[in-house]
């Protein structure tokens, strides 16, 4: 079966398919929704992604939330609600590659800038006494931006990732992770 079937199973209304769906979960009636809107949704996505694969992803994650979607809402008018959940759909994963694109620009940036002046480093105990140092300056940080700072950096997890894993919102995720990098930046200037 390709991404759009044409043959149309059921002559109930798209709020018939709706509620019957609300008050049985047959993911069949989604499916008949599917077969009448993924041309549709498919189109929209094209338009925002440019790129036919990225679209085919949308169009069936799209419908894969319908399940849950579907249950919490009652649209007035399906094929007009569906537009909507598809554009706002698409405007999220544009903004979450955004978001990736500079994270990994801030990685490669950071990276550069090292917490400590390595050239400062004469011989290998020094090295690992500072190792030592930045292992006990991790611990005196606070148990959130702990958890956050080795999320991101040693678990390369994106901030919708942490945010999802500790309950934070991807705010707080941010906040967390750059008061976290200034107070080890800090307690190290100070002790080293």
């Amino acid at each position: 079966m390709g991404l759009f079937p044409r043959k149309r199973k059921s002559i109930l209304s798209d709020d018939e398919l709706v509620n019957a769906y609300k008050a049985s979960g047959d993911k069949t009636l989604i499916g008949e929704l599917y077969t009448r809107y993924a041309h549709l949704v498919y189109g929209l996505c094209l338009n925002y992604f440019r790129d036919r694969e990225l679209a085919r992803d949308a169009v069936l994650s799209l419908f894969e939330k319908l399940f849950v979607s579907l249950k919490k809402n009652k649209p007035e008018n399906f094929k007009i609600w569906l537009t909507f959940v598809a554009r706002n759909h698409c405007i999220s994963e544009l903004r979450k590659q955004k978001t990736q694109r500079d994270r990994t620009e801030k990685y490669l940036r950071d990276e550069d800038e090292p917490l400590f002046d390595e050239n400062a480093i004469e011989n290998a105990s020094q090295r690992e006494e500072k190792l030592k140092k930045l292992e006990e300056a991790v611990l005196t940080l606070g148990r959130d931006q702990r958890k956050c700072l080795e999320l991101f950096y040693f678990k390369e997890k994106s901030y919708q990732e942490i945010s999802e894993l500790t309950g934070f919102s991807e705010k707080q995720v941010k906040s967390h992770l750059q008061n976290g990098k200034r107070n080890l930046k800090q307690y190290l200037e100070e002790r080293i």
